[in-house]
């Protein structure tokens, strides 16, 4: 865990209650598990999600997150345990029924009805006065910053704006909690980055609890005030994104999110917090507080950032010095990317910030190099 002087990550608002004994989760699944025709999709799970959190449910296809939020949702039942919103049951209660709303992948708009008469049907359904009707369709068309589109159809919008529209009915109907269902797939990149900080901003200014499950680690990282990555139905790790980037607790955290290098090796020593690993490619020192003993197999995460590349042979090349030869470059404007095929065969790569219009000296192909790192640049992995 992080301490005070020392934290994992940058940390964007103050809002940690998953820290508070006293709080409460607003949501909370306790010991979920869902099965279909004898398989189980989501695998006795116990979370709690906190009020005005921007929580992100994170895994591969086929991991459990699309069906835990539909469980939510009301969409399907668990076969055993319960999910409770407020400290109240949701057991039986129908989705119509729930104080949230689910904002789904095709956004799934009526073609024939205009940018208001979508926003305004959840509220028809529910019998509200025209008056009142109007006044909170045209208070989500400012919000969403849609007011010149209100009459025009959807096919007349561009991806954007058919995203914004199916937002705006999301939130009509003031939900205590959002859920959103891999809300910015259908978005280009650009876009889906810009959609990411509205949507940031937005649950800022309304104050609500948003939900959302996606496959995109780079979104999950981007939004949420927590992630939970998952795993074949079960939680791998639940924590921020400096935590789940910087503090992985498995390799198959490390690896799935961002890009990162895994050098397996022996555990020689590990004692004052550091473990003294002998691997292929070299002998690898890291503060770590794994609980490591030596003669244990465990592996050295660092991430391409960490490292630094050079021609240049350390001064102590014993330690936390690793020698091979460039792979492959990849140049990505803003950084280079380097992979570096070690001594001992193993593979890794290395990040160069390109903080110059020109660069002196230009690593090439086939190059011998040295990647070296200080003890805190990774951390030993257990599992």
């Amino acid at each position: 865990m992080a301490s005070a002087s020392k934290s994992l990550g940058n940390i964007r608002r103050s809002f940690e209650p998953w820290n508070d004994p006293a709080a409460k989760p607003l949501i909370e699944f306790d010991r979920v598990t869902k099965r279909f025709d004898g398989f189980t999709a989501v695998d006795d799970l116990s979370l709690g999600i906190y009020e005005r959190e921007f929580f992100a449910l994170l895994g591969p296809s086929g991991c459990g997150k699309s069906t835990l939020l539909r469980m939510l949702a009301g969409f399907e039942e668990p076969s055993e345990g319960d999910i409770r919103l407020a400290g109240q049951s949701l057991r039986g209660v129908p989705p119509y029924r729930r104080p949230l709303n689910m904002m789904f992948q095709s956004y799934a708009l009526f073609p024939h009805m205009s940018v208001e008469k979508n926003i305004a049907f959840g509220l028809r359904q529910d019998g509200m006065a025209r008056s009142e009707i109007d006044a909170r369709v045209a208070e989500m068309l400012k919000l969403v910053k849609l007011e010149a589109f209100a009459r025009r159809k959807p096919q007349q919008l561009s991806g954007g704006q058919q995203q914004r529209v199916a937002l705006a009915r999301s939130l009509a109907k003031r939900p205590k909690v959002l859920l959103l269902d891999e809300p910015l797939g259908a978005l280009d990149k650009k876009l889906r980055e810009e959609t990411q900080f509205e949507l940031m901003d937005l649950q800022q200014e309304l104050g609500l609890t948003f939900v959302i499950v996606t496959h995109d680690q780079e979104e999950a990282m981007t939004m949420s005030d927590r992630i939970a990555v998952m795993r074949a139905g079960k939680l791998c790790q639940v924590a921020t994104p400096g935590v789940i980037y910087e503090a992985p607790s498995s390799r198959y955290v490390a690896d799935f999110v961002g890009n990162v290098s895994l050098i397996e090796g022996v555990v020689e020593s590990a004692s004052n917090g550091v473990v003294r690993l002998a691997t292929p490619v070299g002998t690898i020192e890291s503060e770590s507080s794994a609980p490591a003993t030596p003669g244990m197999t465990a592996a050295f995460a660092i991430r391409p950032e960490k490292m630094r590349l050079s021609r240049q042979v350390p001064g102590d090349i014993g330690v936390n010095a690793l020698r091979g030869t460039v792979w492959d470059i990849a140049y990505l404007g803003d950084v280079t990317l380097f992979n570096v095929k070690l001594d001992g065969g193993t593979m890794v790569r290395s990040t160069v910030i390109n903080a110059s219009r020109i660069a002196p000296e230009q690593i090439a192909w086939d190059e011998e190099v040295w990647l070296t790192f200080p003890r805190d640049a990774g951390l030993v992995l257990v599992q």
